[in-house]
């Protein structure tokens, strides 16, 4: 459950970060109030990402350091439950965003076209220190469960006699997760460096966004149901039993076109 929720928050994320990518460069400036909802809906499914998976980390922690209480503590209320507070957590802060907005900005800013960026819609410099200690906070939090767990779980791999497979595997999924975290926290690094790669390079700040855009919004999620699905044994074979069989089409397709274009000819 956790990882179909990943996974269609992630597809979200990235069909709303396209948009207002193109929306950019087609537009170039867009409703304040328009700009504010695809803003808000972007930054919390980008949030809710790296608490995905902190919980995901820690069902693979309970699964091998706990298995006889496992049933009774991965049921699908909890993880329904867990699920709701990752979205109220992470939708705190762009709810509060937008409050602290309708208090510093007139009501007819968001009557109003701008170029839809965080920074230009969110133009109070609390928001800016709020945001920066709410990421600090739960990054700090999301980073120090992965350790936990992985050090639990390799402590388990230890002790067992001649490694259980499954001990191995949860420790490789939590090994996983924390590449992903870092993957993840370079959406929270980067804006920093590409603003100050712009005031270095004016001239190339269209070419490095989009750089950015790719390296920090695009690969890192494209990349986590592809891992996922190569880990998964079935999917791996018949994937593998799929591409086996498109190359013995193509090279029996071959000779069948040769010998036509010589008849033709």
């Amino acid at each position: 459950m956790m990882f179909i929720c990943m996974v269609i928050n992630d597809a979200l994320q990235l069909t709303l970060v396209t948009a207002l990518y193109v929306a950019s460069y087609i537009f170039r400036k867009i409703h304040a109030s328009v700009c504010c909802f695809l803003i808000m809906t972007a930054v919390l499914t980008t949030r809710s990402t790296p608490l995905i998976l902190a919980g995901m980390a820690v069902e693979r922690y309970i699964s091998i350091c706990y298995p006889l209480h496992y049933n009774q503590l991965c049921t699908v209320p909890r993880t329904v439950l867990l699920i709701s507070v990752i979205f109220a957590l992470t939708a705190a802060p762009p709810i509060t965003d937008l409050l602290i907005t309708l208090v510093k900005e007139p009501p007819s800013f968001f009557h109003t076209t701008i170029f839809c960026d965080h920074a230009l819609l969110f133009r109070d410099r609390s928001i800016y220190y709020k945001n920066c200690v709410f990421d600090g906070t739960y990054l700090s939090f999301v980073a120090l469960t992965l350790l936990y767990t992985y050090c639990k779980i390799m402590l388990a791999a230890q002790a067992a006699s001649a490694g259980l497979a499954s001990v191995k595997r949860a420790r490789n999924t939590v090994l996983l997760h924390g590449v992903q975290l870092l993957l993840c926290m370079l959406a929270f690094v980067v804006p920093s460096l590409q603003a100050a790669l712009i005031s270095l390079f004016p001239r190339l700040s269209l070419e490095i966004r989009y750089i950015f855009f790719l390296l920090v919004y695009i690969i890192p999620r494209f990349m986590s149901p592809v891992i996922y699905g190569f880990r998964d044994e079935q999917f791996r074979k018949y994937w593998t039993r799929y591409l086996s069989c498109r190359s013995h089409s193509v090279v029996r397709v071959r000779p069948v076109l040769l010998k036509v274009n010589l008849q033709v000819k």
